[in-house]
């Protein structure tokens, strides 16, 4: 290395070399005064001169309890950096925290993507460690790293373990809901809802159910953009460690081979990542964030390839809330590659082949995985893991309709539904906002009944704003007090994916625009038809004309800010809610930093 930093070795120059000074330019007067300010930052020159220079995202926040110990693990990452020779530097990102951020992290996931892929495009950095984990945070960065290009890795929050209560297990989100409903239906007090509070969740991570947070870990591992076997290890296992400074050291080799998400953000990637999330009983809002991702990544990606993938793959994951485990049993059963080795068993749904960030083929990822699931001899409890032959459900959890109340589409997560609601025929009691759904839902003057479908608009991406997840409708207290736990529920918004029951989620084109969800009044009777995947508005075309014509748009949320640029820019669900402009094709140049 000479004294302004030429990399020797045979290897391409560095990106970060433009800024301190390679060569002819090390003379340069802009080279000097970043030279000069590594100084005053107390930078020697031979720690950063000639070395990758590896960006840290990191999504820490004292009020994330998802990412609350990503402060410390970025120095395990920095130290694997150190080690393979590179030189990190952390930058603070926006934390977007699905508990206390409103009205949803969902109005900031494309903020944060703008940010990540600008803060990689404008500094001195040659590759990123991409770290987060809490539902919007991974395809957030993912997607800002797709548009920015350099290369990058995900290290994934991990789960968190498991909840208690009373010698019961609790899976964080499932069992809020669950034990919710319990008190409003006056089976348990106040003290008990007190010590579920304190112990639904007890440890720094993301939800330790199979909500969104654990499957876009997941699907970030399935895409080949994570080290394998990294998304579901516990966040406080030593092994978590580990895994972060892996990440860091591999970051640094990612820069000098030149591997950029352009290689690994591939069709096959995207159709092993949805098979995954499939398999694993996962999130709705899977299907959002992946059609976004492969958006950024120049991929085409539809509902009807989820469909068409969920019709194949069966789920393998005895997971909450499809299944009965939690994700502490799953890491402990193998984790994503003992699962991946058995959904390999599937013909063609996965592609072994292509590359990723390990620089191995994907199906390093699973060969010879570890398998410690199999029961003892006259162990009558169930694998966490199933195989293909004994799966827990023959396809996979998500359907996606369609239909004169859906034409761009609907999904639902029929596994976590009730079965016997899965054809149903019902009258409509209609919401038009969260608001308003609060206010009267335990009016016994509106009628609900075990029949009801209930409708909630105003909650889509435009309408919510930033389609919340308030999908999962609260059922009637009064209902609940007869033990009905289950209603058909519509509405274009999104929900948690630790939340179950018959929800229909995503209705596109939503209500504020204009969509039929606009049109429903109550006691039009709806058809539910999941087998037939067909969702059914069975009102006269000719009342519908009228309706429309009679329909005027709602005042906009937002006069100023990122608010009215969301509102001008975000596509639908079924196009991913990204951000008309940041999906656009085409290339941003670098900066010229001379």
């Amino acid at each position: 290395m000479n004294a302004t930093g030429e990399p020797g070795g045979g290897r391409a120059p560095l990106r970060s070399a433009a800024w301190f000074g390679e060569g002819e330019t090390g003379g340069r007067l802009r080279a000097f005064s970043h030279r000069s300010r590594m100084r005053q930052l107390g930078y020697l020159p031979e720690e950063h001169l000639g070395k990758p220079v590896i960006a840290i995202l990191n999504t820490w926040s004292d009020v994330n309890p998802c990412h609350m110990h990503l402060r410390e693990r970025a120095e395990q990452v920095k130290r694997g950096v150190w080690q393979a020779g590179g030189f990190p530097l952390e930058f603070p990102v926006a934390t977007l925290s699905e508990t206390f951020q409103k009205p949803t992290p969902m109005l900031y996931r494309n903020l944060l993507a703008m940010e990540a892929e600008e803060l990689l495009r404008s500094y001195p950095v040659d590759g990123a460690v991409l770290m987060g984990g809490c539902d919007k945070t991974v395809p957030a960065l993912l997607m800002g790293a797709a548009s920015a290009g350099l290369p990058a890795l995900v290290v994934p929050a991990g789960p968190m373990l498991r909840g208690h209560y009373r010698g019961r297990t609790l899976g964080s989100g499932t069992d809020l809901w669950a034990y919710w409903d319990e008190y409003r239906a006056g089976r348990l007090d106040a003290c008990a809802m007190s010590e579920v509070e304190s112990g639904l969740a007890r440890s720094p991570g993301h939800c330790m159910t199979m909500g969104t947070a654990s499957t876009m870990t997941a699907a970030a591992e399935a895409l080949g953009m994570a080290l394998p076997g990294a998304s579901a290890i516990p966040a406080v296992d030593s092994a978590h460690h580990r895994m972060a400074a892996a990440s860091g050291a591999r970051a640094v080799a990612l820069v000098h081979e030149g591997l950029t998400p352009a290689t690994v953000l591939t069709r096959a990637a995207f159709e092993d990542a949805a098979a995954t999330v499939l398999a694993l009983g996962g999130s709705t809002n899977a299907l959002i964030h992946l059609i976004a991702m492969a958006g950024r990544a120049g991929v085409p990606l539809t509902l009807e390839d989820f469909d068409a993938l969920g019709r194949r793959v069966p789920v393998l994951a005895d997971v909450r809330p499809v299944g009965a485990f939690l994700m502490e049993d799953f890491y402990y059963a193998g984790g994503l590659p003992a699962l991946l080795a058995r959904l390999a068993e599937v013909p063609g749904a996965l592609h072994p082949d292509r590359p990723t960030v390990s620089g191995e083929p994907f199906g390093t990822y699973y060969a010879g995985a570890r398998d410690d699931d199999l029961p003892d001899a006259g162990d009558v409890r169930p694998p966490v893991i199933r195989s293909v032959r004994d799966p827990v459900a023959a396809e996979g959890g998500v359907a996606v309709l369609r239909g004169n109340l859906a034409p761009g589409g609907a999904v639902i997560k029929h596994l976590a539904a009730d079965p016997r609601l899965l054809v149903h025929t019902g009258p409509a009691v209609v919401f038009d906002s969260y608001q308003d759904l609060r206010a009267r839902v335990d009016d016994p003057a509106l009628g609900i009944t075990e029949d009801t479908v209930m409708v909630l608009r105003g909650a889509g991406p435009l309408g919510g704003p930033g389609m919340p997840e308030y999908g999962m409708l609260p059922i009637p207290g009064y209902l609940l007090e007869r033990g009905v736990k289950d209603l058909v529920r519509i509405s274009d918004a999104r929900m948690s994916g630790t939340s179950y029951g018959t929800c229909v989620l995503h209705v596109a084109p939503e209500s504020h625009t204009g969509g039929p969800l606009a049109l429903v009044r109550d006691g039009d009777p709806i058809t539910l038809d999941v087998p037939r995947r067909l969702l059914r508005l069975d009102v006269d075309e000719a009342e519908l004309t009228r309706r429309r014509a009679e329909w005027r748009a709602p005042e906009p949320h937002y006069a100023r800010g990122y608010g009215a640029l969301y509102a001008a820019h975000v596509t639908q669900a079924d196009e991913g809610c990204d951000f008309d402009f940041l999906a656009a094709p085409g290339r941003t140049p670098d900066p010229d930093p001379h």
